[in-house]
């Protein structure tokens, strides 16, 4: 199963700074995204994350969906126990040898890809 809310489905990525874009596509990252197509907040955050995505030039193969399902104990679903996933959507950032290196947690005051990009800078400054 996949998700059907991490599709672009007309949403627009053009309104973003070209600097969220380039942070995104930079490096060998590796996007785990977490969320239900049940879920409103996916439902209104990750179509515009997929945009973003796209229009950075991540390859499919570095974008992992786990759907969530609600159960009688919280979210279930595959990666929920070991990424401690309370919350959806969530996304974590990885390097290429999975290190964890930005997680964004259903709201912020930005979007998810201007978000991940300010952290991705910030990583990437500290290094």
């Amino acid at each position: 199963m996949t998700l059907e809310t991490l599709v672009p489905d007309g949403a627009d990525a053009n309104s973003l700074d070209d600097d969220v874009l380039t942070a995104l596509g930079a490096g060998d990252y590796r996007f785990k995204v977490w969320g239900g197509d049940w879920c409103g907040d996916c439902r209104r955050q990750l179509p515009a994350f997929a945009a973003a995505l796209d229009a950075a030039g991540v390859p499919d193969d570095r974008i992992e969906d786990f759907p969530v399902t609600k159960g009688p104990d919280g979210k279930e679903g595959e990666g929920v126990d070991e990424y401690g996933i309370d919350l959806i959507p969530t996304v974590v950032v990885e390097s290429a040898d999975g290190v964890e290196l930005a997680r964004f947690v259903e709201e912020e005051d930005v979007s998810i890809a201007e978000y991940l990009a300010r952290e991705l800078a910030e990583a990437e400054a500290s290094a």
